[in-house]
């Protein structure tokens, strides 16, 4: 699974990112694997790495990060772009052969993510 969210995205902070942190320690003991995209549309000075630590310590967010560069033209970043992904908070599930079965936009609910991850680990 793959989290995208940024530190200034009110729907992350309240919502996605909590629910991806259980996510990850649910099924912690499964062949799953969470990982975070910190993804940056503005604010770039500020939202930097050390900020990112920040964030990460005073939120306990159990799961390993990556973060998205910035492009070169226009405010996606790049991983976003490559992914057709429209903003954050963004879910990204992918089948153990490397396909994508779910690219969301917005949170879904516990149930609705619970149940699609349960399936895919199923399979």
């Amino acid at each position: 699974m793959l989290h995208a969210f940024q530190m200034l995205c009110p729907a992350c902070v309240t919502r996605a990112t909590p629910q991806a942190s259980a996510v990850a320690e649910c099924f912690a003991a499964d062949d799953f694997q969470l990982i975070g995209l910190h993804t940056v549309f503005e604010h770039h000075r500020v939202m930097d790495v050390d900020a990112l630590r920040v964030y990460v310590a005073e939120f306990r967010v159990p799961f390993p990060i990556a973060i998205d560069q910035p492009a070169e033209n226009g405010p996606v970043p790049v991983t976003m772009a490559k992914l057709g992904l429209q903003g954050t908070p963004s879910t990204v599930l992918v089948d153990r052969a490397g396909n994508i079965s779910l690219s969301h936009f917005g949170v879904l609910s516990d149930m609705q993510l619970g149940a699609m991850v349960g399936q895919l680990l199923a399979m």
